[in-house]
């Protein structure tokens, strides 16, 4: 397939630990599949810090989706709590700071080219999508 048609792949994760591994590495396969290997480790990290936000902070399913179109890579994540995210930390802030938590979304914001969260219903469910985005240049 070639590198410019667009794509798009969505994956049902459990609210369990574990799923943010299996994100990872379903997303590497999804890009070394479409010749997208230069984007797989800054991918996985920021699909892992949004998988782990949505699978530790709320109490139901979520879901990771993986979208190319027109030279732009969107990993999103969704989950059933509506509230929005909290804002990030600046990323050098929360480590002076010695934050546990609280770094994921520092990271996405400071890994991607852009960043955001809308609400959004599934299947009836009340909850958000947090997505980030990656241009391939």
């Amino acid at each position: 397939m070639p590198e410019n048609e667009p794509w798009e792949y969505s994956l049902s994760i459990p609210n369990d630990p574990r799923a943010v591994t299996v994100s990872r590495r379903t997303l590497r396969l999804i890009l070394t599949v479409h010749g997208l290997i230069r984007l797989v480790d800054v991918a996985e990290l920021l699909a892992a810090e949004l998988v782990a936000n949505a699978v530790l902070h709320t109490k139901g399913p979520a879901a990771l989706r993986v979208r190319w179109d027109a030279g732009v890579l969107r990993i999103g994540a969704w989950d059933t709590d509506p509230e929005p995210p909290g804002p990030p930390l600046p990323f050098d802030r929360s480590v002076d700071l010695g934050l546990e938590e609280g770094r994921g979304l520092a990271l996405v914001r400071a890994c991607s080219d852009l960043w955001g969260w809308q609400p959004l219903c599934r299947e009836g469910s009340r909850g958000k999508y947090v997505w980030c985005e990656l241009a391939a240049a």
